[in-house]
């Protein structure tokens, strides 16, 4: 690992070390061809991706400033009926449990969790304990997500090999409404970069922003509204345009 380091200039190299020793900050390193290529260039140091047993405990339901603009949409897609949402990504129901605290939960809802077997399994037995079984199912299949009315993705997109477009085109049944928060994305072009998470290295992609909407245009979606989670932080150091990424999300309806 320390020759592999030298052959960098020194700052980058005090970066790399950094990246590599990382315990608690959320890092980016490097570009990469492709999600497939990222992943294969992770530092063998650690464990890749979020399937391992030390990433149930990273997150807590809480509600950061980040979350409103989700928040809102999904609210007002509750209050309209819309009780079915699949929430991609959604760890161990971290925004069920933290939005709860401000949103009315009709007895209808139906909230279903897609995420990492060993995630899922902490999920479970968490909604046991609380009491939240009714209303609250877990599954490591995005594809049942067919049927659902809202579809929530909250920063997990760019960790998934999947495009969304993809992802849409694999359900029967699409769902009604699509709602994403805290996506990372480039207003110039995609980037495959390395995400260090403290308990593990993962694949990251850091699309184009346009590309996105247009993907959900082309899967039969409209544009309701559009976003920019300001104060998030996001940057690929040493790599041409890592300054440039950010967070946004957006609402899109599916069309009649």
């Amino acid at each position: 690992m320390l020759s592999s380091l030298l052959q960098f200039p020194p700052r980058e190299s005090a970066y790399r070390r950094k990246f590599l020793n990382n315990t608690d900050e959320n890092l980016f390193m490097g570009s990469f061809e492709s999600f497939a290529a990222a992943e294969a260039g992770a530092p063998p140091s650690k464990a890749v991706g979020y399937a391992n047993a030390d990433a149930s405990d990273l997150y807590s339901p809480q509600i950061y400033f980040y979350d409103y603009p989700g928040l809102f949409w999904l609210g007002r897609s509750i209050d309209a009926g819309l009780t079915r949402v699949f929430d991609l990504g959604g760890h161990v129901g971290i925004k069920y449990y933290a939005f709860r605290r401000v949103l009315t939960y009709p007895t209808t809802l139906q909230w279903t969790v897609c995420d990492v077997p060993g995630v899922v399994e902490s999920g479970r037995a968490m909604a046991v304990k609380r009491e939240a079984t009714a209303q609250l199912g877990f599954t490591t299949d995005y594809r049942d997500a067919s049927g659902c009315d809202v579809l929530y993705v909250s920063g997990s997109l760019q960790y998934l090999p999947t495009r969304m477009d993809a992802i849409l085109s694999a359900l029967a049944v699409k769902p009604r409404r699509i709602v994403m928060n805290t996506t990372a994305v480039h207003p110039e072009r995609t980037i495959y970069t390395l995400n260090s998470i403290g308990v593990a290295v993962c694949a990251y992609r850091i699309q184009h922003h346009d590309e996105l909407l247009a993907d959900l245009a082309r899967s039969g979606y409209r544009k309701r509204d559009v976003w920019r989670n300001e104060g998030k932080p996001i940057e690929v150091p040493f790599v041409d345009g890592g300054d440039k990424p950010y967070y946004a999300g957006c609402c899109f309806d599916l069309v009649d």
